[in-house]
């Protein structure tokens, strides 16, 4: 008994009596809070605070409906994009003549001059996608890349177009490399801000600025010149368009996508 006791008296004073087990509760309480922590921050997928609502966020996805996409170039709203926990996906398991059936760049109804652009994005394994803007439409018009600058989502350990200056995730695709590289690794979530204000680009990646540049000036010509993209007039001279999300012909999920006019 008094052993017990003493030992009561000590675990009173400091925490240990009772070696490895006594410090075993602490690390339970904080998981606990941890937890409460992500389900109070998962309430908020898809959905907007009274703050964003306040500075004119728009929600373009709100984890049920695809209301305001459509398919390049198509009126429909592509059933291989689809919808399952709280995310937009591309299902890649219907492949038709080398292209996923249903599939195709999904772009937003309205069009946009200066946005402040968010979202979250994940992709598969080897995976290859895109968020393009300022994208035209018509018969002119072949592809989304024909007009619409590109911030690369891309496996950077997994796909090898990563082995290619200006390809990896989070480059403004084939012109700026981005730097630092915040990218996450394959199937985890990543945190895109893309803001174009004026011809004032800068893109976001996980918190933290990965490029800035200047668009339409003299200096943006001649870099788009020396690209890929000189055998499309046009590309990247259009200063209102539609935002786009790219089918690469593998498995990508977004969520959170949300925008503000500048």
């Amino acid at each position: 008994m008094r052993t017990t006791f003493a030992c009561l008296i000590i675990a009173g004073v400091i925490a240990g009596c009772q070696g490895g087990n006594g410090g075993s509760e602490q690390p339970a309480a904080d998981s606990t809070k941890t937890d409460t922590m992500a389900t109070a921050s998962s309430d908020m997928t898809n959905k907007l605070t009274d703050a964003e609502k306040n500075e004119g966020w728009q929600l373009l996805f709100d984890g049920t409906s695809k209301s305001n996409f459509h398919v390049f170039n198509q009126k429909t709203d592509g059933s291989a994009w689809q919808v399952s926990d709280g995310a937009l996906y591309l299902d890649t398991t219907n492949i038709k003549d080398g292209k996923i059936a249903g599939g195709g760049d999904l772009l937003t109804n309205e069009e946009y001059d200066n946005f402040d652009l968010k979202l979250e994005w994940k992709i598969a394994p080897a995976g290859n996608s895109g968020i393009m803007f300022y994208v035209q439409e018509g018969s002119k018009y072949g592809e989304t890349y024909h007009t619409g600058p590109e911030m690369q989502v891309l496996d950077n350990a997994g796909h090898p177009d990563a082995k290619i200056t200006k390809h990896r995730t989070g480059d403004l695709y084939d012109l700026i490399t981005s730097s630092p590289e915040t990218v996450k690794p394959v199937g985890e979530w990543n945190q895109v801000e893309v803001i174009s204000n004026k011809g004032a680009l800068e893109f976001h990646l996980n918190g933290t600025k990965v490029l800035a540049t200047t668009m339409w000036d003299d200096a943006w010509k001649k870099m788009i010149a020396a690209s890929k993209f000189k055998q499309w007039p046009g590309f990247g001279s259009f200063q209102k368009g539609r935002i786009a999300l790219q089918d690469h012909g593998n498995a990508v999920w977004y969520r959170n996508i949300k925008i503000r006019k500048l």
